[in-house]
């Protein structure tokens, strides 16, 4: 578990530069700051949580459930996935019937951090 999800949270927060990059330079002259300003909402939060997913793997190996962490881990990508995507699509389409996928991401997102906490909370050591 740890390798594969070390790798999928460089790519996930390499793909937030990346994306950043693209919205600072790419898109500054397209959008207005509003759709600017959803774009750089999506590609913090892809960051906050690609860096989760890195914490996730780091502490893998720490924690009492398997289960629970893979879930955390799991449910971050999905959180991503959702909630950055859509806010991409929307400020790049400006459809704003969008907007409401985006908070399914965020549940997920919370979802992924409940996991880690209980991951942790349960004590002891991973076997």
């Amino acid at each position: 578990m740890q390798t594969k999800y070390a790798g999928i949270g460089a790519v996930i927060a390499g793909l937030a530069v990346a994306f950043g990059a693209f919205g600072a330079h790419g898109l500054k002259d397209t959008l207005s700051d509003h759709y600017l300003e959803v774009f750089e909402t999506g590609v913090r939060y892809q960051m906050y949580h690609g860096l989760g997913i890195l914490l996730i793997a780091l502490l893998s190996d720490r924690l009492p459930s398997a289960k629970l962490t893979r879930w955390s881990a799991r449910l971050l990508l999905i959180g991503t996935v959702i909630f950055s995507g859509s806010l991409y699509i929307l400020a790049l389409s400006g459809i704003d019937w969008l907007g409401a996928i985006t908070p399914l991401g965020g549940v997920a997102f919370l979802a992924g951090w409940t996991c880690l906490a209980l991951a942790a909370f349960r004590g002891g050591r991973a076997s």
